[in-house]
C-alpha cells in the first residue's frame, strides 16, 4: 500500500485571523487516491439488502407459522423497504447533490418523508388487514430496519490514508 502524507504547512498569522491554518487543496491525483481508499456505500445496496432479508423473513414465517403472520411480517417489511427506496431516490437526486446546504436540507426532508410514509403504511396495514398481527408486523419492521447495521458491519474497511505530494 502506498502511504503518503501531506506536507506540513506553516502557520500564517495575520492581523484579522490569528488561528487560521493555511492549506493546499489536493491535486486531482491525490483526491483520486483518497476516493479509491474510501469507497462510498450506495444507499441502493442497503435497500436491496433490506428487500432480500425481508423476503427471507416472510418466507420463513410463512413456512414455520401461517399465512396471516407472514402477511403481517410482509407489511412490516414493506413499511421499511418502500420508504427507504424513496429516501435513496431523494438523496440521489440532482437537487440533493447541488451543494452542501441542499444536501443537508434534502437529507432531513427525505428522512421526514420516510418516517411519515412508514407510519402511514403501518396504519394502512391496520385498516386493510382485519386480522393483522401487530407483533409480527413489528418483528418484520425491526428486522428489516436492522439491515442498516448489517450493511455497516459488512462494509469494506476504510483504509487510513495520509496524502502528500505523489510526484
Amino acid at each position: 500500500m502506498n502511504q503518503v502524507t501531506i506536507a506540513a504547512l506553516t502557520m500564517q498569522h495575520s492581523d484579522d485571523s490569528s488561528d487560521e491554518v493555511d492549506f493546499r487543496p489536493l491535486t486531482a491525483e491525490q483526491a483520486a487516491y483518497v476516493r479509491a481508499a474510501n469507497p462510498v456505500t450506495s444507499p441502493w445496496w442497503v435497500v436491496l439488502g433490506q428487500l432480500l432479508v425481508g423476503a427471507v423473513l416472510v418466507g420463513l414465517v410463512g413456512w414455520l407459522f401461517d399465512e396471516r403472520l407472514a402477511k403481517s411480517v410482509a407489511w412490516g417489511v414493506l413499511a421499511v423497504v418502500l420508504p427507504a427506496a424513496l429516501f435513496a431516490y431523494g438523496l440521489s437526486s440532482r437537487f440533493a447533490a447541488a451543494n452542501a446546504a441542499t444536501a443537508v436540507v434534502s437529507f432531513f426532508v427525505w428522512e421526514l418523508v420516510k418516517m411519515c410514509l412508514t407510519v402511514g403504511l403501518m396504519l394502512t396495514a391496520h385498516r386493510l388487514m382485519r386480522d393483522l398481527s401487530w407483533p409480527a408486523m413489528l418483528v418484520g419492521l425491526v428486522v428489516t430496519i436492522k439491515v442498516y447495521w448489517l450493511a455497516l458491519a459488512l462494509r469494506r474497511k476504510v483504509r487510513t490514508v495520509q496524502v502528500t505530494n505523489l510526484s
